[in-house]
């Protein structure tokens, strides 16, 4: 293994009895067949009832419908995205050329896959109380409390509320483009506030997701604390 991967292993605080699985957690289909996306779905399912758990345990009294919202919240695309620059991982993903060549090593959508990918490799490694231990080492700085439950409704719900706090219209959602095969599409989605003309971009797994997306990045341009 490389240095570069046994520097990873220890920021994971995992060492790999069978290290084939972390290279392929890193692995983009477009380097190779052998890729990450069967560990991504795995992990998916992994970090969801880390977080579920975590929530569980620290807001007792939480209405589900809450910890439901707590849960999307900390694991959307962005969050895992800045989890993923914080483990270094950039650097060490497997592209093919035109992923490289455009900037795939530091695309949310691929690294959030990364870190879902990581996750899921850790559970076959190591099991479940492996990947529950890096579940709760990955979001140890995050402060959950009740108070987080206000600040969890959906982004769309929070820029629809206030441009309407100021007499704007709602904004107007586009799909602008689909990509990838069809079994596993990613959709890009523009956000547009025609009063203020402003637009954002936000990309998804689904045109809802896409359009979360968007409006969480609309919520950045108005300088307006997004969930």
């Amino acid at each position: 293994m490389s240095p570069e991967l046994q520097a990873l292993e220890h920021r994971l605080q995992h060492r790999f009895a069978n290290p084939a699985l972390l290279q392929r957690a890193l692995t983009h289909r477009s380097f190779s067949a052998d890729h990450n996306e069967r560990l991504e779905f795995l992990g998916d399912s992994v970090l969801g009832l880390g977080v579920a758990h975590m929530l569980y345990e620290a807001l007792g009294e939480g209405a589900e419908g809450d910890l439901s919202r707590l849960r999307a919240q900390l694991v959307r695309q962005d969050s895992l995205h800045q989890l993923a620059l914080k483990l270094g991982v950039p650097p060490l993903l497997r592209l093919g050329e035109g992923e490289l060549h455009s900037g795939g090593q530091r695309r949310p959508s691929i690294l959030a896959d990364a870190l879902e990918a990581l996750i899921g490799a850790v559970y076959l490694d190591g099991g479940h109380g492996a990947a529950d231990a890096l579940i709760r080492r990955l979001f140890e700085q995050v402060e959950i409390s009740p108070a987080m439950s206000a600040a969890a409704k959906d982004a769309k719900t929070r820029l629809q509320e206030w441009l309407q706090g100021r007499k704007m219209a709602l904004p107007q959602y586009e799909v602008t483009q689909v990509l990838g095969a069809a079994h596993r599409q990613t959709f890009e989605v523009r956000c547009t506030v025609a009063q203020l003309a402003l637009q954002a971009i936000g990309q998804g797994p689904s045109r809802r997701a896409a359009e979360q997306d968007a409006a969480v990045a609309m919520l950045r341009l108005l300088d307006t604390p997004s969930p």
